[in-house]
């Protein structure tokens, strides 16, 4: 009976009129589109875009100027290498100017780990763009008081489920966005993160 509400609880949710990023709508989400803007043209500069999936995003770096280095832990895309990256990455340190890692830190055994190992091999002043899901933002949380819990809303091989503390301990020196997720209303927000955004969007510069 309990596993028959939860998935009741889940279909109504999908069609609650609020940008969650869920299954084809997951390119288009608010958050995905936040990330985007924050790259700026790449000039023949080096990306790495973490979990490439079929290589949408991979194209999207392209089409902004960059050469695209693109991993993913299976091949689903014609240009991608099969790295694991809850490994120690094969790159040399300093290899690239902008790392893009969207929706994977989740999956990852662990993310401190994945996200030291992603600062190793970015260059001097070059960037990191990151998204993840917000665990426990407002209407979540409603949610799980209905019996229902992240790991039954989110995907099965999700490993974490963030809060804004989690992130902020493991992007210590980044900047945090999201945004506001009603569909009449998704502004850029910087606060209220924890309570607001099904999203957080991670903008880190390396200074040394």
């Amino acid at each position: 009976m309990e596993n028959k509400n939860s998935n009741k609880i889940i279909s109504i949710l999908k069609k609650i009129p609020v940008d969650l990023g869920q299954a084809d709508l997951r390119e288009t989400t608010k958050g995905k589109l936040i990330a985007l803007s924050l790259i700026k043209g790449g000039n023949g500069k080096n990306a790495l875009d973490i979990g490439c999936r079929e290589g949408l995003q991979s194209r999207w770096l392209e089409q902004k100027g960059y050469n695209v280095t693109s991993i993913d832990i299976e091949k689903s895309y014609k240009k991608c290498q099969v790295v694991d990256v809850n490994e120690t990455l094969p790159f040399d340190d300093a290899s690239f100017d902008l790392i893009w890692c969207s929706e994977v830190i989740e999956h990852l055994d662990a993310p401190q780990h994945a996200a030291s190992e992603f600062r190793r091999v970015l260059k001097k002043d070059g960037e990191m763009i990151l998204t993840t899901p917000n665990s426990y933002f407002l209407l979540m949380r409603l949610l799980y008081m209905l019996g229902t819990t992240p790991q039954k809303v989110q995907r099965d091989d999700h490993k974490h489920f963030f809060t804004e503390t989690d992130i902020r301990r493991i992007f210590p020196n980044a900047t945090i966005y999201g945004y506001f997720p009603y569909i009449l209303i998704k502004r850029t927000i910087r606060c209220l993160l924890g309570a607001l955004t099904p999203t957080f969007i991670i903008h880190e510069t390396k200074k040394q």
